[in-house]
């Protein structure tokens, strides 16, 4: 399997920062927003990924991530010229794919689930992961039974779940085909939700629910809820670490237990 970062778009929402740089290179507390898709990537064993942004940026993608090696993988570099959907995103890196499976990961979204094994265990079809949100009008909107999604919708009016589609996608080679066929939706892009739904439509798409947050992290709001949560888990992390110590330490030297 062979991962795809997917950073293109204009980022407007996120306007003036996105005038500079990409938003995948905006900082989410300590760390760039790039890197925890990454980590997805990575944590699931992923050895070979291609970056796709814009031309506006990827120079500072280039600049930032290098040749791969210090995260234990190697990068290749695709330009989306023209921003037309993250499935016309993922068209791009059918000959970097040559024949394998993928997971393409949007590079604005944080996951606090460890999705590593899901991943290494997807061999053939599709596979995405659902959060329950409360703004599902928002986002793709899929149907389950059982595991297996029956349909996805893009951004309904009326939502028929509360289940979104994040920005992780497992699909088999087949997904370049799928795209190579599609057409433009009502807003003139190449829809991801109508990849998966190829998927879905032939019982071969299945899911998997967060149960830990999710962050599209393509707005102001989002973006600073991303930093705020990776501080809080950093900040108790460290916290939890001495009180583990000591309690081992306890355990180990009855001399300082003391009882009344």
């Amino acid at each position: 399997m062979k991962g795809v970062l997917i950073c293109g778009g204009t980022g407007s929402r996120l306007h003036p920062l996105t005038e500079i740089t990409n938003k995948s290179l905006l900082p989410v507390y300590d760390r760039p927003l790039i890197l925890y898709p990454l980590d997805v990537l990575v944590r699931a064993g992923i050895k070979e990924v291609v970056v796709i942004s814009g031309t506006e940026h990827i120079d500072q993608m280039g600049s930032f991530l290098g040749s791969g090696a210090r995260f234990g993988c190697e990068f290749s570099y695709k330009v989306q010229d023209k921003a037309g959907g993250i499935a016309q995103a993922l068209g791009l890196a059918e000959e970097f794919a040559h024949g394998d499976s993928i997971c393409a990961i949007l590079g604005d979204n944080v996951y606090f689930d460890d999705l590593a094994s899901v991943i290494r265990g997807c061999t053939k079809g599709g596979h995405v992961f659902l959060k329950d949100v409360p703004d599902p009008k928002r986002f793709g909107v899929a149907e389950l039974q059982g595991d297996r999604v029956v349909h996805i919708e893009e951004k309904p009016l009326h939502p028929k779940t509360s289940l979104a589609v994040t920005g992780c996608y497992v699909y088999d080679n087949r997904c370049f085909e799928v795209i190579r066929n599609l057409k433009p939706s009502a807003r003139g892009e190449m829809e991801i939700t109508d990849v998966s739904d190829w998927y879905a439509k032939r019982g071969e798409l299945t899911a998997t629910l967060l149960l830990d947050e999710w962050i599209d992290a393509g707005t102001f709001e989002s973006l600073y809820q991303a930093a705020r949560v990776v501080r809080e888990r950093k900040l108790e992390k460290n916290t939890t670490k001495p009180v583990l110590k000591k309690i081992l330490r306890i355990a180990k030297d009855p001399v300082e237990v003391h009882t009344s």
